[in-house]
This record gives C-alpha cells, sequence and structure tokens, in this order.
C-alpha cells in the first residue's frame, strides 16, 4: 500500500469513528444500509468473494438466492462497522442491552471455578460488541490478539479503540502473545480470538462445508497447555437492534494423541461449532476473503 493510499485509509476510518459515533441511532442505521446496498450494486471483488463463500454454505441457493444472501450480507457488514464506530459512546446500560447470550453459564461458571477460558469466534456479526459485552456487563476483562493492520496508525486506531472497550490487545505477530495468552489463562484470565480463518503454514486444516480450509491451532494449543476450557461462540443479527450470542459446549483435549493430534481433532470441533452457527445465519458471516484451500491454489490452463 502506497504512503499516500495509507493516509487516505487511515483518515477515512478516523472520519468514521469521529462523526458516525455523533450521529443518532437511526440515522447511522440508514446510513450503513445505503453504504452497503452502494457496495453490493457495484459488484466488485470483495462482493464477489463474499457470494463464492457462501455458495460453499448454502450449496443449494440459485444466483437469486445468493444475491439476496450477499446483499444482507453487505448489510450485516456494514451494521458490524457502524455500531463498531459508536461503540466507544456507548453507554454500559446499552452495551448490555445490546447483547443477550444463550448458555453464558458455561463461561461464567468455568471462570467461577478459577478455571481459564478461551472463547474462539468466527468472523459472525459484531465480535467487538461481543467483547465490550463480556467487560461491561459481566465485568470480565480480556486479552485478545490483533493482526498488524497498514498503515501503521490504523493498527493503533483499531488498539486504542478495543482497549477503550476494555481488552488486552497483543500483535499478532512477534511470537510473544502466545506465551503471554498462556499466562493470562493459567492466572483464570479469558482469552478471546478470533478463530475461522489462518493462511499461514502452520494453520491447522480442517473439513469446512465440505471442504480444505485452514484454521488456527492456536486456541486448542493453549487449552492443552493450560488447562483451559475452550469455548466456541457463535453470533447473529435479527430484526432487533439486540446482536444474539451462543456459547457451545466445551472442546474437551483427547485423551490420547501427540499434540498435533489433539490439536487436529480439536480444531475440527470448533469447525463444527462454526458451520453450525454460519449454516444457521450465513448472511452474517463476514467473510470476504479467499478461505477453501481451492480457492487459494491457482488455476491450471487449459490448452
Amino acid at each position: 500500500m502506497s504512503g499516500a493510499r495509507e493516509r487516505l485509509t487511515d483518515g477515512l476510518y478516523g472520519l468514521g469513528w469521529a462523526t458516525v459515533k455523533k450521529l443518532p441511532e437511526p440515522v447511522s442505521v440508514a446510513l450503513g444500509r445505503g453504504i452497503a446496498d452502494t457496495v453490493w450494486k457495484r459488484r466488485g471483488s470483495s462482493v464477489l468473494r463474499l457470494e463464492s463463500n457462501l455458495a460453499r454454505v448454502v450449496p443449494d441457493a440459485g444466483p437469486e438466492r445468493l444475491a439476496e444472501l450477499s446483499r444482507a450480507g453487505m448489510r450485516s457488514y456494514m451494521r458490524y462497522w457502524m455500531e463498531s464506530f459508536r461503540l466507544p459512546a456507548w453507554s454500559k446500560e446499552r452495551v448490555g442491552d445490546g447483547v443477550e447470550v444463550q448458555e453464558v453459564h458455561r463461561l461464567t461458571d468455568a471462570l467461577d471455578a478459577g478455571r481459564g477460558v478461551v472463547l474462539a469466534l468466527p468472523h459472525l456479526a459484531n465480535w467487538d460488541l461481543a467483547g465490550a459485552w463480556v467487560t461491561t456487563a459481566l465485568g470480565v476483562p480480556f486479552t485478545t490478539v490483533a493482526e498488524r493492520l497498514k498503515p501503521e496508525t490504523l493498527y493503533d486506531r483499531f488498539v486504542a479503540y478495543r482497549e477503550s472497550l476494555g481488552m488486552e490487545v497483543l500483535p499478532h505477530e512477534g511470537g510473544s502473545a502466545f506465551g503471554t495468552l498462556a499466562r493470562r489463562l493459567r492466572a483464570g484470565g479469558l482469552v478471546c480470538l478470533v478463530a475461522d480463518r489462518d493462511l499461514s503454514a502452520s494453520g491447522t486444516e480442517v473439513k469446512f462445508f465440505g471442504d480444505t480450509a485452514r484454521m488456527p491451532g492456536g486456541p486448542a494449543l493453549l487449552a492443552q497447555q493450560t488447562g483451559a476450557v475452550l469455548l466456541p461462540v457463535t453470533l447473529w443479527y435479527d430484526d432487533s437492534p439486540v446482536m444474539r450470542a451462543r456459547v457451545h459446549p466445551p472442546v474437551d483435549v483427547p485423551e490420547t494423541g501427540t499434540r498435533a493430534e489433539k490439536t487436529s481433532v480439536m480444531t475440527q470441533a470448533l469447525a463444527d461449532a462454526f458451520a453450525t452457527g454460519i449454516a444457521e445465519h450465513p448472511e452474517d458471516w463476514h467473510m470476504l476473503q479467499r478461505l477453501w484451500l481451492d480457492d487459494l491454489e491457482p488455476r491450471q490452463e487449459t490448452s
């Protein structure tokens, strides 16, 4: 990304955070929907990639259904951004009223028992709002990681924003994040990780909607090494201003097998839980990038 483009990108995000949070909520909702519809109508690469991904999630959907889902998906994605821009200005009461969590006892019981907990989420609905709900409604701080963005000033904005919501944010790169996360868990703390996409060579291969993808093995490795409870979480929107969430049953560490084998089994269990939530609410899965290995491989030229 060129220096000029980096400055423009940072400026646009800064403008969003500075202005959208001052808008009345109905105005920001309408603005987000209008932007989403405009982007969707242009049929750019992100929209086409979203439709391609949704075609795997809903394999019996025809072109019209996929177009409906991608339009709803872009609206959901912009709802995420509009909420996120406004979130630092929300009161604790607004945050608390903005999320309803099913089976939350799975999280609170583990924390009350003094065990560390790893929450693993896919890119569904608004994971930042879910995190803010944990820190405000439950009063539980947690640690997460963030990928370094370009420009660096944009990364700094994201870190400052998430820290303002009560999160401890570690850089994804550098190798020290895993050790810090492990220490937090051994102390009975909470770690939250978005964990449905890992294109690195160290990613763990899983079967996901019938084909092979890579997901991070970090959540499973942390649970193995620290004894923390590993809980998948899925999120979704409905027609109300409230976001819904479900804490799925814990993913247990297998009793036998090598560390790699255990990690594979546990990461597959996470993928299965994610798939359940995504299949129920495909329009809220904000996966606008390539995910499956088949989509990453270069196409063979035909003679």
